[in-house]
């Protein structure tokens, strides 16, 4: 059900692209930025800056972007400071909403995240409140493309360390532990798959309905609000969004 959301984000976000371009470059630079800062400028021996990069590239990012962040994270252009904070909290009807966020001012986010979640009917909570109902996960999306056998990409995964493969409506859906992420993604782009989505990420043990209008708009607008932040790098949570939903 995890991946029914996140084929869902995709679908709507591609709409939004243009329109927000700029925005999520700022969000992606920010995140090669820590990476370089925290493991080093070599992808080859940093695994979470070749996430990044291969993140950035997925969302069309130039190169000369990509390689001033890399820059930046390693001093040459500058400091940035940025620290990596996590929000927790429950949107309308009780959702569980977990946020990640990269900023340079920690008072600032703070007091936009507050408001987001108390403007749609959601309250922020204390630390570790939320996120026992989330498994740290490595995901990786293949859209269902021609040519594209079920039986030997499921079984390549699997030999490759997946720890399960589903198809869904959309494509087919990959889970890894986080440890595995890399080997498993690696080992199926030299067979030349092609990602949607590959990234290291928070999947809901369960995911909960809204039957209430008013809390369903509420938490469209939570989301939205949320994702538009400029300090926002993710955000999680475990509704069950409807397929005939577009926001």
């Amino acid at each position: 059900m995890a991946g029914h959301s996140k084929w869902h984000n995709i679908k709507n976000k591609k709409g939004k692209e243009d329109a927000k371009r700029a925005k999520m470059f700022t969000k992606l630079a920010r995140y090669i930025i820590v990476a370089v800062r925290e493991g080093g400028p070599d992808p080859e021996f940093n695994s979470a800056l070749k996430a990044a990069i291969e993140k950035a590239k997925a969302a069309n990012m130039p190169n000369d972007n990509i390689e001033r962040a890399i820059k930046r994270g390693s001093g040459e252009l500058g400091a940035n400071t940025y620290e990596e904070i996590r929000y927790e909290g429950y949107g309308p009807g009780g959702i569980a909403v977990f946020v990640t966020c990269l900023t340079d001012n920690r008072n600032r986010t703070a007091s936009d995240i507050r408001h987001a979640f108390d403007k749609f009917g959601g309250n922020l909570g204390q630390s570790g409140c939320v996120s026992f109902m989330f498994d740290r996960k490595g995901l990786l999306l293949i859209e269902n493309e021609a040519g594209i056998s079920e039986e030997d990409l499921m079984l390549e995964a699997v030999d490759l360390g997946a720890e399960d493969f589903t198809n869904e409506e959309d494509g087919f859906e990959i889970i890894t532990s986080p440890e595995d992420f890399d080997k498993v993604r690696d080992g199926l782009a030299e067979r030349g798959y092609k990602f949607a989505a590959a990234e290291i990420t928070y999947i809901p043990q369960n995911t909960t309905e809204l039957t209430d209008e008013d809390d369903i708009k509420n938490m469209m607008k939570l989301i939205e609000t949320l994702e538009e932040n400029d300090d926002v790098q993710e955000v999680y949570h475990n509704w069950e969004i409807p397929e005939e939903l577009e926001f």
